[in-house]
């Protein structure tokens, strides 16, 4: 039977946890471990799902759960996949849930190290496109453009100058046996994502988009509206790679307004007309990519 929100397990694995209204990474995390039930071991990096789900005395999550160093995701799922196995237990799910900048900066030479070992783990990086647990920093998936702390718009520099780094293709390179791209906008997408990734055997990555209310800029029931419209107006796709091959989940017709999803986001108020050209032109130039090499 197709996974849906009808066919999801019932049973919560992470609640009561102390999330921003509207969060987009405590969605990515729910809706993923009711995909793995209760066999899933969850390891979180220093971040704002670790920050939100062990909060003395209550632990947040119904599966066991552990808290890594920031940089050790990946690795510490390695050997948490390895003790187990070693112990001859089989049924489980080695799952990590870290977000952009302990994926894209901190993080990536545990994650690239375990795909290069091929080991028999899930990697879930929950992007909400900045350093959100510690005062809405610049990580390298911030967008082009974006206001941060650390990438202030002003008079001289527009905010962000950097373009954001495209992980899954650099996942993919590694021929990773599956990766895949998401967004909370499309749950139903992720639950399958999530579900296929559970019955492959070696290293899966799933990349999903997961807005950040309070970092960007935008009310807390527009989180799900906000992650379906960055795909539908072309700045983010649904993809997978497998078997050395790309796979486009979802083409939009045609796109929706690149310049109605930035200026609906206090983090993109100061851009000019300018601005919004190079992103959407940085936009098109990307979905010749995709159409010439996604099947």
């Amino acid at each position: 039977m197709a996974i849906s929100a009808k066919t999801l397990n019932e049973t919560e694995f992470f609640y009561g946890h102390k999330a921003c209204a509207g969060c987009g990474g405590s969605l990515a995390v729910r809706i993923a471990l009711k995909v793995l039930g209760e066999n899933a071991v969850a390891v979180l990096p220093a971040g704002c799902m670790s920050a939100v789900g062990f909060n003395f005395p209550q632990l947040c999550f119904g599966n066991n759960a552990i808290i890594s160093t920031f940089a050790g995701t990946a690795s510490m799922l390695t050997g948490v996949e390895a003790g187990l196995r070693a112990q001859g237990i089989t049924d489980f799910h080695a799952v990590g849930f870290a977000g952009d900048g302990g994926t894209a900066d901190i993080g990536l030479q545990a994650l690239s190290g375990a795909i290069d070992r091929n080991d028999d783990i899930l990697y879930i990086c929950y992007d909400n496109e900045a350093y959100m647990n510690t005062g809405i920093q610049k990580s390298s998936l911030t967008p082009f453009g974006a206001r941060t702390t650390t990438t202030p718009a002003g008079k001289n520099i527009r905010g962000n100058l950097r373009t954001k780094k495209n992980l899954f293709e650099i996942v993919a390179a590694h021929g990773i046996p599956y990766a895949a791209t998401a967004s909370v906008g499309y749950l139903n997408d992720f639950m399958r994502k999530v579900e296929k990734a559970k019955h492959i055997r070696g290293t899966k990555y799933i990349h999903i988009l997961a807005p950040c209310p309070t970092g960007w800029g935008v009310s807390t029931d527009e989180t799900v509206d906000v992650a379906k419209e960055v795909v539908d107006c072309g700045l983010w796709y649904l993809a997978e790679y497998e078997n050395g091959e790309f796979t486009l989940n979802h083409q939009p017709k045609s796109f929706s307004d690149v310049s109605a999803y930035l200026k609906r986001q206090s983090r993109f108020k100061h851009l000019t007309d300018k601005d919004i050209e190079i992103i959407t032109q940085s936009r098109d130039k990307k979905w010749e990519f995709i159409r010439k090499n996604f099947k």
